[in-house]
């Protein structure tokens, strides 16, 4: 471990005795061949090459001289993986690079670049026009949803299932697809970014079928509906690197589901 990590590790507040997390049989086992080491625990959702970056490390333990277990230390620079947030286990493609791109372990890339070949459900209009509505900070938006599950909660409106390919092509001035607004983490997708996802595919792929046709279809493909005035509803907006994301808020960094 480099000496800047191993320095950040150790800023966490040590925890001892029996309050301190119980490690997992590999970590006792290693402390025992190494005496007077910190053992790192990595989360696992992490893939990498090479040594993890610090914000992919829970935290250590520290040996003692006889090998055994004696400390264990938070590290405050960590960013819990959709795992480790206890968030519900991806629907699908573009849900699964979603809640990557929001915790960090995912490029943003990768979420238009599944959107673009994907096939989502948009509420409508009793004319069949995709329905317009407001992300929290009142960005002008269309809600869409990757699957039935997300689209389920929504309650029972009336609902057109399209690809992104036909669905990107309606919008509005000014207007972004807002993503899965029910799932465990959302995000406001760039235009300009889905636009130039859906250029890297064929058009074959870019209107391939992702779910059933849905039971209840909008009729007719008018252009969305401008949004109106009034109050932004939904979850507290929280930015991840490289892309809008509202999502749950952030757990602990104590010892939780997937650490072993």
């Amino acid at each position: 471990m480099e000496e800047s990590t191993q320095s950040a590790m150790t800023a966490g507040v040590p925890v001892t005795g029996e309050e301190m997390p119980e490690p997992p049989p590999e970590v006792i086992e290693a402390a025992r061949t190494a005496p007077d080491h910190w053992l790192a625990m990595v989360d696992l959702t992490w893939r990498g090459e090479g040594p993890p970056p610090l914000w992919a490390l829970i935290g250590q333990w520290r040996s003692g001289p006889t090998g055994e277990i004696e400390e264990w230390r938070d590290n405050p620079e960590y960013r819990p993986s959709p795992q480790m947030l206890d968030w519900s286990e991806p629907t699908d493609a573009v849900d699964g690079a979603l809640q990557l791109a929001a915790t960090g372990y995912g490029p943003g890339q990768d979420v238009s670049e599944a959107l673009a070949r994907a096939e989502v459900s948009v509420l409508v209009t009793a004319t069949g026009s995709p329905l317009a509505a407001a992300s929290p900070e009142g960005t002008p938006v269309i809600p869409v949803y990757t699957s039935q599950s997300y689209l389920e909660s929504v309650g029972r409106l009336l609902y057109d299932r399209r690809p992104v390919a036909d669905l990107v092509e309606l919008l509005p001035p000014g207007h972004a697809l807002y993503l899965n607004p029910t799932g465990p983490v959302s995000m406001l997708v760039d235009t300009e970014e889905l636009r130039a996802a859906l250029a890297g595919v064929s058009g074959t792929e870019a209107r391939e079928s992702a779910a059933p046709v849905a039971p209840r279809p909008g009729t007719g493909a008018g252009g969305a509906e401008p949004v109106g005035s009034g109050r932004g509803i939904g979850k507290p907006a929280r930015a991840a690197k490289g892309s809008t994301v509202v999502g749950a808020g952030m757990a602990g960094s104590g010892m939780a589901r997937g650490a072993n």
